[in-house]
């Protein structure tokens, strides 16, 4: 029986790394073992970080809530205390869009939540 050597699909499957890679600084988008490396890093990096920038944004819609509650007078756990007490359902995204584009809406909501 023919001895068979797996030259074809190892050629392919080098060059779907290296395609993969493109943009990778020095050896990581030559080499190919570099490449595979800097690959596997790469992928777990981005399947880590997806998840990260969930808490990230998290972070920035309450920074920017507590900047807009301040200059209304209030803090961010007063205000979202005070928003829970009357019923007032809108999520952090919606309420750091509004302090950012309709300061006076969001002045309005602040004198609802906190009175």
């Amino acid at each position: 029986m023919a001895r068979i050597k797996g030259g074809v699909a190892t050629h392919k499957r080098h060059k779907n790394i290296l395609a993969l890679t493109k943009g990778h600084r020095g050896q990581r988008n030559h080499i190919w073992r570099r490449a595979h490396e800097s690959m596997t890093h790469a992928l777990a990096y981005a399947f880590a970080h997806r998840r990260d920038r969930k808490g990230d944004f998290r972070k920035l819609w309450i920074a920017r809530i507590n900047a807009a509650a301040r200059l209304n007078g209030t803090t961010y756990g007063r205000l979202i205390d005070g928003l829970a007490k009357s019923g007032i359902e809108l999520d952090r995204k919606v309420l750091a869009d509004m302090a950012v584009s309709q300061p006076q809406a969001f002045a309005d909501l602040v004198k609802t939540a906190v009175s």
